[in-house]
C-alpha cells in the first residue's frame, strides 16, 4: 500500500511540474528521478526516436553512469523494438535476452532487469521510457501501469512544449506585424486587394 500511495504522490508531483513549468527538460528530468525513487530502482531513462537515423537518443536519465549512457548508438530497429510497436516489454535477465543490444554493458553497469514502455503522442510513438533494476525484478501490473502513466505524462509535457514554442513564435511574428514602425508600410488602402471589376 505504501508504494501505491508513493506512486500517486509522484504522479501529482510531475503533473504539477507540467502545469507550472514551461521547460520540458525540467519536467522530463523530474519524471525520471521521481520514477527511480518511487519504484526504488537503479535508474530510469527517457529516449526519443530520431526519425532521420532511426536511433533512440537520450532525452533525460537518472541513476546511470555516463559510461553506460554513452556505450554506443541505440537502434530503434534493434533494441527492444517490440516496446515501440506493441506496448510494454519487461526483460527479467538482461544477460540472457536476445532483445538486448548491449547485454555486456548492462551487466557491467549492474543492471539485472529492464522495463520498457513506449511514449506515445496522438497514436504516434515518439520514444520510450526505460526503468532499470539492480536485482532481478518481476514487474507487476501496478509497476507497468504506473510507468505507462508516467510515460503518458512525459509525452504530454513534450507535446505541450512543442505547442508552446509554436505559440511563442506566432506571438513574436504578430508583434512585428503590429509594430508601429512597420505598420505604415504594410497598411492597405480601402481598394487594395479588391478586383478591378469591383472598383
Amino acid at each position: 500500500m505504501k508504494r501505491q500511495l508513493l506512486n500517486y504522490e509522484t504522479l501529482l508531483k510531475v503533473t504539477n511540474a507540467i502545469s507550472h513549468s514551461r521547460d520540458p527538460e525540467e519536467v522530463v528530468l523530474m519524471a525520471v528521478e521521481s520514477i527511480t525513487h518511487a519504484l526504488d530502482v537503479k535508474g530510469c531513462t527517457v529516449f526519443l526516436i530520431n526519425r532521420d537515423t532511426d536511433e533512440l537518443e537520450v532525452a533525460a536519465t537518472y541513476g546511470l553512469s555516463d559510461e553506460y549512457i554513452n556505450k554506443g548508438p541505440l537502434s530503434a530497429l534493434k533494441s527492444i523494438t517490440a516496446a515501440l510497436s506493441e506496448g510494454p516489454v519487461a526483460i527479467y535477465d538482461v544477460s540472457d535476452d536476445p532483445r538486448m543490444q548491449y547485454p555486456e554493458a548492462a551487466v557491467k553497469e549492474g543492471i539485472a532487469s529492464i522495463l520498457v514502455v513506449p511514449i506515445i503522442i496522438r497514436d504516434r510513438t515518439i520514444g520510450a521510457l526505460r526503468v532499470y533494476t539492480a536485482e532481478p525484478w518481476e514487474f507487476t501490473l501496478d509497476d507497468v501501469n504506473f510507468v505507462q502513466a508516467m510515460a503518458g505524462i512525459v509525452g504530454m509535457a513534450i507535446d505541450i512544449a512543442k505547442y508552446s514554442k509554436g505559440l511563442n513564435k506566432s506571438i513574436e511574428i504578430l508583434k512585428t506585424l503590429r509594430d508601429p514602425k512597420t505598420l505604415k508600410s504594410r497598411r492597405r488602402t480601402p481598394y487594395e486587394g479588391v478586383p478591378k471589376s469591383f472598383n
